[in-house]
């Protein structure tokens, strides 16, 4: 049985950036075992245009109904949402911008979060309609932020994530990476211990 994981990468740092530095760990210990797939989506490189009115409002008309501008701009959040029902392992590599997420990752939530599609409304509160899946965040911070109120980014994140339907939700944390060599050295030894050992779960 093929495990189909989809990484998504958001680092304006591009090659220099911590977070992709964790992502290239997870993708070659993956690429590395039997059984593993690994499609990976860099959102700085293919970047997504903040969501606006008219791609909004092509969600809420019928296929049958849209104009070819309105199927164009469909399309996108569709294609987006079609790639991460093929997957079965979802893995945000994440930097922290001003204690929150990058906004080319949240113009892809924007488009995959979509009510009547991804989750729906009922009478007992929202349903996630994105049905056995498990995500992975790989965390990577200047401070450290764990466990404080000051780490918004992760209950965002798997709010997001649960609100779809993805609940499992595993997290590898490197943090104090702007805190001297050291700190540093010992978070990201400590994160790709974390990042191995969630690849040998796949």
């Amino acid at each position: 049985m093929t495990t189909r994981t989809l990484v998504i990468t958001a680092s304006i740092l591009g090659e220099n950036g911590q977070s992709k530095a964790l992502a290239e760990r997870f993708i070659a210990q993956a690429e590395s075992r039997d059984g593993v797939e690994v499609t990976h989506r860099d959102l700085v490189a293919s970047e997504l245009p903040h969501l606006g009115l008219a791609e909004l409002g092509s969600w809420q008309v019928s296929e049958e109904e849209r104009t070819p501008e309105q199927r164009e701009l469909a399309a996108r959040s569709d294609a987006l949402i079609k790639e991460l029902h093929d997957h079965d392992v979802v893995v945000l590599a994440v930097p922290m911008y001003n204690f929150g997420i990058p906004s080319q990752l949240k113009a892809w939530f924007d488009r995959v979060m979509r009510a009547g599609v991804t989750f729906r409304y009922t009478e007992n509160g929202p349903q996630g309609l994105v049905e056995g899946k498990r995500a992975i965040i790989l965390a990577a911070r200047g401070g450290q932020y764990a466990g404080t109120e000051m780490d918004t980014q992760t209950p965002h994140l798997k709010l997001m994530l649960g609100m779809m339907g993805i609940t499992e939700v595993d997290t590898v944390f490197a943090e104090g990476l702007a805190m001297g060599d050291d700190t540093r050295n010992v978070a990201l030894k400590e994160a790709r211990q974390g990042i191995d050992s969630l690849v040998e779960r796949l």
